[in-house]
Protein backbone atom coordinates (compact mmCIF):
# COMPACT_ATOMS: atom_id res chain seq x y z
CA UNK A 1 0.00 0.00 0.00
CA UNK A 2 1.17 3.50 -0.86
CA UNK A 3 0.13 6.83 0.62
CA UNK A 4 0.67 9.66 -1.83
CA UNK A 5 -0.82 13.00 -2.88
CA UNK A 6 -4.33 12.75 -4.29
CA UNK A 7 -4.37 13.37 -8.05
CA UNK A 8 -7.14 14.47 -10.41
CA UNK A 9 -7.15 10.96 -11.84
CA UNK A 10 -8.12 9.58 -8.42
CA UNK A 11 -11.33 11.59 -8.16
CA UNK A 12 -13.75 9.01 -9.59
CA UNK A 13 -12.51 6.40 -7.11
CA UNK A 14 -12.49 8.91 -4.26
CA UNK A 15 -16.13 9.77 -5.02
CA UNK A 16 -17.02 6.07 -4.72
CA UNK A 17 -15.35 5.82 -1.31
CA UNK A 18 -16.99 9.12 -0.32
CA UNK A 19 -20.47 7.88 -1.25
CA UNK A 20 -19.94 4.66 0.71
CA UNK A 21 -18.67 6.55 3.75
CA UNK A 22 -20.81 9.63 4.31
CA UNK A 23 -24.50 10.45 4.63
CA UNK A 24 -23.86 13.78 2.89
CA UNK A 25 -21.08 13.01 0.37
CA UNK A 26 -19.10 15.70 -1.40
CA UNK A 27 -19.43 16.09 -5.15
CA UNK A 28 -16.64 15.52 -7.64
CA UNK A 29 -16.64 19.26 -8.36
CA UNK A 30 -16.15 20.09 -4.67
CA UNK A 31 -13.20 17.69 -4.43
CA UNK A 32 -11.67 19.19 -7.57
CA UNK A 33 -12.00 22.69 -6.06
CA UNK A 34 -10.53 21.52 -2.76
CA UNK A 35 -7.43 19.84 -4.17
CA UNK A 36 -6.71 22.95 -6.26
CA UNK A 37 -6.55 25.20 -3.17
CA UNK A 38 -3.01 26.18 -2.12
CA UNK A 39 -3.85 25.80 1.59
CA UNK A 40 -5.13 22.24 1.20
CA UNK A 41 -3.24 18.96 1.19
CA UNK A 42 -5.06 15.79 0.13
CA UNK A 43 -3.63 12.30 0.18
CA UNK A 44 -4.79 8.88 -0.89
CA UNK A 45 -3.96 5.33 0.08
CA UNK A 46 -3.72 3.06 -2.94
CA UNK A 47 -2.96 -0.58 -3.53
CA UNK A 48 -2.44 -2.03 -7.02
CA UNK A 49 -3.94 1.15 -8.46
CA UNK A 50 -7.11 1.01 -6.33
CA UNK A 51 -8.01 3.84 -3.96
CA UNK A 52 -8.56 2.40 -0.48
CA UNK A 53 -8.94 5.68 1.39
CA UNK A 54 -8.10 9.37 1.43
CA UNK A 55 -7.80 12.35 3.70
CA UNK A 56 -7.29 16.06 3.57
CA UNK A 57 -6.23 19.00 5.69
CA UNK A 58 -6.47 22.77 5.44
CA UNK A 59 -3.44 24.72 6.63
CA UNK A 60 -4.07 28.06 8.36
CA UNK A 61 -0.96 29.47 10.04
CA UNK A 62 -0.21 27.47 13.17
CA UNK A 63 -3.45 25.52 12.83
CA UNK A 64 -4.42 22.68 10.54
CA UNK A 65 -7.97 21.47 10.06
CA UNK A 66 -8.62 17.83 9.19
CA UNK A 67 -11.19 18.38 6.47
CA UNK A 68 -11.98 14.78 5.59
CA UNK A 69 -10.84 11.21 6.20
CA UNK A 70 -12.46 8.09 4.74
CA UNK A 71 -11.62 4.44 4.12
CA UNK A 72 -13.40 2.08 1.75
CA UNK A 73 -15.80 -0.04 3.89
CA UNK A 74 -14.11 -3.39 3.14
CA UNK A 75 -10.72 -1.99 4.21
CA UNK A 76 -11.80 -0.55 7.57
CA UNK A 77 -10.50 -1.77 10.93
CA UNK A 78 -7.12 -2.65 9.40
CA UNK A 79 -5.19 0.44 10.53
CA UNK A 80 -5.58 2.35 7.27
CA UNK A 81 -7.34 5.34 8.85
CA UNK A 82 -4.49 5.57 11.38
CA UNK A 83 -1.91 5.54 8.59
CA UNK A 84 -3.77 8.24 6.68
CA UNK A 85 -4.22 10.41 9.78
CA UNK A 86 -0.54 9.97 10.70
CA UNK A 87 0.42 11.13 7.19
CA UNK A 88 -1.86 14.17 7.50
CA UNK A 89 -0.33 15.03 10.88
CA UNK A 90 3.16 14.73 9.41
CA UNK A 91 2.16 17.06 6.57
CA UNK A 92 0.66 19.55 9.03
CA UNK A 93 3.80 19.52 11.18
CA UNK A 94 6.07 19.88 8.13
CA UNK A 95 4.06 22.98 7.18
CA UNK A 96 4.45 24.61 10.60
CA UNK A 97 1.15 23.64 12.20
CA UNK A 98 1.16 23.49 15.98
CA UNK A 99 -2.48 22.54 16.52
CA UNK A 100 -5.04 20.36 14.74
CA UNK A 101 -8.80 20.59 14.75
CA UNK A 102 -11.71 18.73 13.17
CA UNK A 103 -15.43 18.12 13.38
CA UNK A 104 -16.94 14.65 13.62
CA UNK A 105 -20.50 13.38 13.85
CA UNK A 106 -21.56 12.76 17.44
CA UNK A 107 -22.69 9.24 16.49
CA UNK A 108 -19.43 8.25 14.74
CA UNK A 109 -17.94 6.30 17.63
CA UNK A 110 -15.21 4.67 15.51
CA UNK A 111 -13.93 8.07 14.35
CA UNK A 112 -14.16 9.55 17.85
CA UNK A 113 -12.07 6.65 19.16
CA UNK A 114 -9.50 7.08 16.38
CA UNK A 115 -9.13 10.80 17.03
CA UNK A 116 -8.81 10.31 20.79
CA UNK A 117 -6.01 7.80 20.16
CA UNK A 118 -4.17 10.61 18.33
CA UNK A 119 -4.61 13.01 21.26
CA UNK A 120 -7.65 14.93 20.04
CA UNK A 121 -9.90 16.14 22.84
CA UNK A 122 -13.53 17.31 22.54
CA UNK A 123 -13.75 21.09 22.79
CA UNK A 124 -17.40 21.74 22.00
CA UNK A 125 -20.44 20.95 19.89
CA UNK A 126 -21.43 22.58 16.60
CA UNK A 127 -25.21 22.40 16.59
CA UNK A 128 -26.68 21.47 13.22
CA UNK A 129 -23.25 21.18 11.58
CA UNK A 130 -24.52 18.20 9.61
CA UNK A 131 -28.02 18.21 8.17
CA UNK A 132 -29.11 15.41 10.45
CA UNK A 133 -26.76 15.74 13.41
CA UNK A 134 -24.49 17.88 15.55
CA UNK A 135 -20.70 17.69 15.33
CA UNK A 136 -18.15 17.28 18.08
CA UNK A 137 -15.32 19.79 17.66
CA UNK A 138 -11.99 18.25 18.64
CA UNK A 139 -8.48 19.67 19.03
CA UNK A 140 -5.00 18.24 19.36
CA UNK A 141 -2.67 20.95 20.64
CA UNK A 142 1.09 21.30 20.63
CA UNK A 143 1.53 18.70 17.90
CA UNK A 144 5.04 20.07 17.39
CA UNK A 145 6.08 19.08 20.92
CA UNK A 146 8.14 16.17 22.21
CA UNK A 147 5.14 15.14 24.34
CA UNK A 148 2.98 14.77 21.24
CA UNK A 149 5.68 12.70 19.58
CA UNK A 150 5.43 10.35 22.58
CA UNK A 151 1.70 10.01 21.80
CA UNK A 152 2.47 9.24 18.15
CA UNK A 153 5.36 6.80 18.69
CA UNK A 154 3.29 3.67 19.49
CA UNK A 155 0.80 4.49 16.73
CA UNK A 156 3.67 4.95 14.27
CA UNK A 157 5.20 1.62 15.33
CA UNK A 158 1.85 -0.16 14.97
CA UNK A 159 1.28 1.33 11.50
CA UNK A 160 4.62 0.27 10.09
Amino acid sequence: MTIRPLLDGDLDSVIEVEAASFVEPWSRALFAEEIAQPTRRYITATDAGSVLGYGGIMLVGEDAHVVTLAVEPEHREKGLASRLLMALIDIARANGARHLTLEVRESNTAALELYRKFGFEPAGIRKGYYTTEDAVVMWAVDIDSADYEVTLAPIRAEAS
